[in-house]
Formats: structure tokens, sequence, C-alpha cells
């Protein structure tokens, strides 16, 4: 058996039915499935880019992990690089107490490393879970670099920061602690130590509490 036949049983392998079934009724027609995609994308450029594609939601890991399945699968390291789901730490408060936990950048999309060609194309569109490029209509649109060196800029940080986007007299609901749904007004901000002052009416009179500024939210 040749080496391209092999590969073939490769991908029928890993196709899913609707994708056997979409190929098979495009032979029918007498037209090879890459010729007609070839022909939709208008493209063989042959640059390497990072491009978006967008997935179900919940499904990036999923998606990554088959994609990357695909490539080892179907030879095609040549052609797409890398899978990349972006993550970032960031602080949150729970319990009263700060957390750093990690959070997807862009949920419902993926990054992937690649040469568009026929094949690169109809490999990453047609991994189950995708639903398309980010792009005008199926043509892929390459990330910029400036977007890009942003995107691992915020991957890369380590001991993540949040600005306190409050002042004196804004108005404010307690989103975390014992005092949870109270509202009231800020009358202090302590940007070094991340802490606020909040005036709350409590019982019929106004008590000023100290509280992590990642514990209010302004209304």
């Amino acid at each position: 058996m040749s080496e391209e036949q092999n590969q073939n049983l490769d991908e029928e392998k890993i196709l899913t039915p609707e994708e056997k079934a979409k190929k098979a009724k495009l032979s029918d027609e007498g037209e090879d499935a890459q010729n007609i995609i070839g022909r939709s994308i208008g493209r063989q450029s042959g640059e390497r880019n990072w491009y978006v594609i967008h997935t179900y939601s919940g499904f990036e890991e999923q998606v990554a992990e088959s994609l990357k399945q695909r490539i080892e699968s179907l030879s095609m390291g040549d052609k797409i690089f890398d899978v990349l789901v972006p993550i970032e730490r960031q602080v949150e408060m729970r319990g009263g107490k700060r957390k750093t936990v990690e959070k997807k950048i862009f949920p419902g999309y993926v990054l992937v490393d690649m040469v568009v060609t026929d094949d690169s194309w109809y490999i990453v569109r047609n991994t189950p879970n995708v639903t398309g490029f980010i792009g005008f209509g199926v043509r892929p649109t390459p990330l910029a670099k400036t977007e890009l060196d942003e995107i691992f800029r915020r991957m890369s940080v380590e001991d993540p920061t949040v600005e306190i986007d409050l002042k004196i007299d804004d108005l404010v609901r307690i989103e975390d602690g014992a005092l949870k749904n109270f509202e009231g007004k800020i009358t202090d901000v302590d940007a070094k130590k991340g802490k606020v002052r909040v005036l709350v009416s409590m019982f019929g009179r106004e008590t000023p509490v100290t509280l992590d500024y990642l514990q209010v939210k302004k209304m």
C-alpha cells in the first residue's frame, strides 16, 4: 500500500460521519473536495501566520487537542505548527480572600500558527466543534504583530495586578463577604494597599467599613 493510500486511510479514521458524507457527495459530483475549498479560499500564500478560529463555547481545549491529533495523524506538521488557547492570570475575590486564577483571554476562540493551503484549511475548518475562521467570508485573516504581542504579554504576566477604578463619593455595591449586596459610598481609597472605605447604612445608621477593592463594584 502506498504512502498516499495510508494517509487517506488515516484521514478517513478521524473524519466525522458528517465530514465523510460531505466529502463523498463532492466526489459524486465529480469534483475534488480540496479543489472546491481552494477555489473558495482563493489563495495559497505560503506565508506562516497566526489565525483565529471560533469554537463552541467551552470546547476550546477539546478543539486544540483534537486539532493536534489530526495534525500528527495526517502529517500536517509542516503546515500547521502550533495550536494555542490563550490563558492569563487574574486576581479575584473569593470568600473574602484574594485568589489568582487562570482564565481564557478569548472564550470561544483558539489560535492556530499555520500556513493556509487547501489541505491545512480543510483540516482546521473540519475539526469537530470548530465553527470557522475569523476573517472575510471563508478567507482567514492573520493576526497583526501588535495583537500577538499583546496576547503573549498578557499570557506571560506571573503576578497580575488590577487597577483601582474607584474614587471618593462613588456609589458601590458590595459583591463579596458578610455585607454582600449592601450598597454604600466610597469615603477613602488606599491604592497602595488595595483597600477602600465604604459608608454603609446598617440598622438605621451609617457605618464605615474597610474592604478590599475587589469586594465592591461601582454602580
